[in-house]
């Protein structure tokens, strides 16, 4: 066996194909290629795998960048990273972090929907894809990448009104930074599980979420402002608004909702696939049930139930500047958002007395956000069950 760790015994080798090896364990060999006499040569590492009786190799690369006295040792520290890797279950194929995001997004894709893929591709494709991450193989991820990647997530500036001639921006919200550091955590959590990088140092604790970012929802509208902002709403919004302030389904839920999602003959709304990761089936009370009765009549089975104008499904970009004029021309505060139809009608659910799991149910959310965000409501009602426990 040819010695390799030295320059000068590289230097002498003669040029070949087949790679010259250094033992460096039972099994684990790193091997030196030279193709012709000038060339500075290639490293690559070989593990024997005794289960399956075969030899797998990954090539490490040239390490020209350094000096030629150090690139034996460089060489030798990346293979036995390998090594180890590979020791611990990892697989022997190398994922960067931009196709461990990629695999994620289609394995949401087919377990929760589509609604759900688009929205985690759209965050990685404009906070990771674009970032240096994406490069970085799974095993060679390290803190630093990862502090560095968070870094530059917290101080991208968000733009207020991209639509304007003088568009403002403002410093991003620590719930955004979470919403988008939980997409990445996920994705690199679900490429740990199926053995592409054997530990979570690197992201564990960067990634944690920041604490308290996620505030009660304060922008509620009384039955009052909610009918005035849908009668200041043009025809097709007003709907829109209007459905949102009947059944507390997100913004997104409710736009993909089609004409066959509704059930006429038994008063049910059937809800696919959104952040809950389910269908579910909402049974409607008889005025709800005549009001998505009347959209639905007329339409083909296929047509959004609650489309625009053009008949085309509502969107996040397409709602959002004509909600705003409709609560603007309503006299109600700046910020409102379509949203706050939803987290109205939760709320007055809550303060109604419905129980928090019927009211988790219907918006396909958890208890545990119920609670955290609406609890409070139904503090008085607690109270008052109790006081009837007096003897």
């Amino acid at each position: 066996m040819a010695t390799i760790s030295k320059v000068e015994a590289r230097e002498g080798l003669k040029p070949r194909r087949a790679p010259y090896w250094h033992k460096l364990s039972n099994g684990c060999h790193l091997g030196f290629r030279k193709m012709t006499p000038s060339s500075g040569g290639t490293w690559i590492a070989q593990a024997y795998d005794p289960a399956t009786r075969k030899q797998t190799r990954r090539s490490l690369g040239s390490f020209d960048d350094l000096p030629a006295h150090q690139r034996f040792d460089a060489a030798k520290k990346k293979a036995e990273t390998w090594f180890e890797h590979i020791g611990r279950g990892g697989t022997t194929d190398t994922q960067t972090v931009k196709q461990a995001a990629e695999t994620y997004v289609a394995h949401v894709r087919a377990d929760a929907g589509d609604d759900a893929a688009d929205d985690i591709e759209a965050r990685f494709k404009r906070w990771v894809y674009s970032n240096k991450i994406a490069q970085i193989e799974l095993p060679k991820l390290q803190r630093r990448h990862v502090d560095a990647w968070r870094r530059d997530l917290a101080k991208a500036p968000v733009i207020v009104n991209p639509h304007s001639d003088e568009p403002r921006t403002r410093d991003r919200s620590a719930s955004s930074v979470n919403r988008d550091m939980t997409a990445l955590r996920a994705a690199l959590n679900f490429a740990h599980d199926a053995g592409a990088v054997t530990n979570d140092m690197a992201w564990r604790v960067p990634l944690r979420p920041i604490e308290n970012a996620e505030r009660r929802r304060n922008a509620y509208l009384d039955r009052k402002q909610r009918t005035a902002m849908i009668g200041k709403a043009d025809k097709d919004v007003g709907l829109f608004l209007r459905g949102l302030s009947l059944v507390p389904l997100r913004p997104g839920a409710l736009a993909s909702l089609t004409v066959a999602s509704f059930d006429k003959r038994l008063g049910v709304l059937t809800v696919g696939k959104d952040k809950a990761g389910r269908d579910r089936q909402i049974k409607l009370p008889p005025k709800t049930a005549q009001f998505f009765a009347e959209l639905a009549k007329g339409k083909l089975p296929a047509a959004p139930l609650l489309g625009r104008a053009d008949g085309k499904a509502w969107t996040k970009d397409a709602w959002k500047r004509p909600v705003k004029a409709a609560a603007g021309a309503a006299g109600l505060p700046d910020g409102v958002t379509a949203y706050a139809m939803r987290h109205s009608t939760i709320t007055d659910l809550v303060a109604g007395g419905l129980d928090l799991l019927t009211v988790a149910r219907l918006p396909g959310t958890s208890v545990s956000m119920i609670e955290r965000h609406y609890g409070h409501l139904n503090a008085g009602l607690a109270a008052d069950a109790l006081a009837k426990l007096a003897m």
